[in-house]
């Protein structure tokens, strides 16, 4: 039972705290598998459940693992600028500033492996490997990616994975508009 002094809020940020890694992979393996069943009913018009339950565990565990390289991202292109910013190679930017040259660096070079690396480990249980339209998650890092993280960076860290989890389902929703037939 939660008492009174205790809120949901501080749960979260204390598990968030105590188990980084642990809370990455959950967030992302619940909202980024959500997120594409979303997108299957908005581009369907239908809110039949669109996965086998194996293939939801197999998207389950392909957002558990992009969850611990987006975790470490974070954190690496974070010292990335700030690194660049102390030898001189960037101005000090100020916070807006910061957060997106933070999100544009990260999304630019790691976002188009994290892209293919999704890609290939959708196509694994497929009968047919589809790498169709790669162009279009490609190009997503420039036009959703990096004005989220932007957003996402300007936040305390304790709070960025969790957005980044949630900006994930909301992607989904959008492609999902975008792709209707």
């Amino acid at each position: 039972m939660i008492n009174s002094s205790t809120s949901i809020l501080s749960i979260y940020v204390n598990w968030v705290h105590a188990m980084p890694i642990i809370s990455a992979i959950v967030q992302f393996a619940i909202l980024g598998t959500f997120g594409e069943v979303i997108s299957k009913w908005v581009l369907n018009r239908n809110f039949k459940y669109p996965f086998s339950f194996a293939i939801t565990i197999w998207k389950m565990m392909v957002w558990a693992i992009l969850a611990i390289g987006i975790k470490y991202a974070f954190k690496g292109f974070g010292g990335y600028v700030d690194s660049l910013v102390h030898y001189g190679l960037l101005p000090k930017l100020g916070r807006f500033g910061n957060a997106f040259a933070i999100s544009a660096f990260m999304n630019l070079q790691f976002g188009v492996l994290l892209v293919l690396a999704h890609r290939a480990l959708d196509n694994i249980p497929e009968t047919t490997k589809n790498w169709a339209n790669l162009h279009k998650g490609i190009f997503s890092l420039v036009w959703f990616w990096i004005p989220a993280h932007t957003i996402t960076f300007m936040l305390p860290d304790i709070f960025r994975i969790g957005l980044a989890a949630l900006w994930s389902l909301v992607l989904g929703l959008i492609l999902g508009f975008f792709n209707r037939k």
